[in-house]
């Protein structure tokens, strides 16, 4: 336990000292007020080498595990939630690779070299109404003579929008209607038919950018196909590695989210005097009960995502019970993070309320996590049928 935390501690000074927090904990500020993308973040994390995280060291990274990353975007979050999301998406596609190759298929290593380039990977999955998410698919990919695709459809909330140069996106093959066929690769940047949305005014993770992307007839060369997969619910070690990458990293940024609401809070309390009692509201007892309700069910949040992501390091075999492991881990920490960022603005009461304070952007950033796939409402099934079904 010991050498794991003096790891963990060693990697947040080596990639995310405190100083470099304090100007990334100002500039969100700044990106959330303009509507701006994190540029200055961006050039720090890649001058520190944080977009390498998991390379491995054979091809010149550091090797990071999914634990490591996980508490290293549980500190970004902290400071720059907006920042930590979008990133995320980049490094969910190299831990994919990373991912598979652990598990055997080295089918694309060539990311690795790609992104030691300067490549930055962005995840074109998410598509309106697609419910179906990986199982599934919107964008129609017509097949070519030479075995690439052409695609077109509408990929939504495409986080790094402005510097992605390779996109990780699938479409549907229905050549064969009785056997329509899900088309996974990578489309660069620079690839005719690419139009990125210049709409993106919303309520919360403002710096992230993650505007729609429109796909028209955009050619996805024979060797970018990285699978064919029979849609539905098929399994294969593709979509696997990308639902716990993606399900973990993006629970990590909201486990960051909620612990700096309660130091927050906690500052709150001790800043604020009560009239009545001729003391700090932090020795108010019913503030102090309030505060400490919502740091025992924080608590649970990185437990339980520092549990999975070793499992899934340590190439734990949970079967059919990883999806609900997964997605129950991604749905309490994004509940949690609501909640914190709720009780924090009554501990700090009508000073949190000013559209100036981090608390009003934290609790925007926590909304947004009610739009991350699946939805507690498309997940009840999966929870239920983990229970009941033969």
């Amino acid at each position: 336990m010991t050498d794991r935390l003096t790891r963990h501690a060693e990697l947040a000074e080596r990639y995310l000292p405190d100083a470099l927090m304090e100007r990334f904990r100002e500039r969100a500020a700044v990106y959330d007020r303009e509507n701006r993308f994190f540029d200055e973040d961006l050039a720090d994390l890649v001058d520190r080498g944080y977009l390498r995280l998991f390379v491995p060291e054979e091809a010149g990274g550091p090797g990071l595990s999914l634990d490591e990353v996980s508490h290293l975007q549980q500190r970004l979050a902290s400071a720059a939630p907006a920042t930590a999301l979008a990133v995320n998406m980049h490094l969910m596609c190299t831990g994919v690779v990373q991912a598979l190759a652990a598990r055997g298929d080295h089918s694309l290593d060539g990311v690795f070299a790609e992104t030691m380039a300067g490549e930055i990977f962005a995840f074109g999955i998410s598509e309106p109404s697609n419910d179906w998410v990986l199982q599934g698919s919107k964008t129609i990919a017509t097949p070519q003579e030479d075995g690439g695709y052409l695609l077109d459809g509408v990929k939504i909330f495409t986080s790094l929008s402005p510097v992605w140069t390779r996109l990780i996106a699938h479409g549907r093959d229905d050549t064969d209607p009785e056997n329509p066929m899900l088309v996974y690769g990578f489309l660069e940047r620079d690839t005719p038919g690419i139009t990125v949305s210049d709409q993106w005014d919303v309520l919360g993770m403002r710096a992230s950018q993650s505007r729609a992307t429109i796909l028209k007839s955009v050619r996805m060369a024979p060797e970018r196909v990285s699978r064919r997969i029979p849609a539905g619910r098929v399994p294969d070690p593709l979509t696997f590695a990308i639902t716990s990458t993606f399900q973990l990293l993006v629970g990590s940024v909201y486990a960051g989210v909620a612990w700096r609401a309660l130091e927050l809070g906690a500052a709150g309390l001790k800043a604020r005097r009560s009239a009545k009692s001729g003391t700090t509201y932090a020795e108010v007892p019913e503030f102090r009960a309030r505060l400490a309700d919502a740091y025992a069910e924080y608590l649970a949040v990185p437990a339980q995502l520092e549990a999975y992501c070793r499992d899934f390091d340590e190439l734990v075999d949970h079967g059919a019970g990883w999806a609900p492991r997964l997605v129950s881990a991604r749905l309490h920490a994004s509940a949690v993070a609501r909640r914190a960022t709720e009780t924090a603005l009554m501990c700090t009461s009508g000073s949190g309320f000013d559209n100036g304070h981090e608390l009003s952007r934290l609790h925007r950033d926590a909304m947004a996590s009610l739009f991350h796939p699946p939805g507690a409402d498309a997940a009840r099934p999966m929870f239920a049928a983990a229970l009941l079904d033969d």
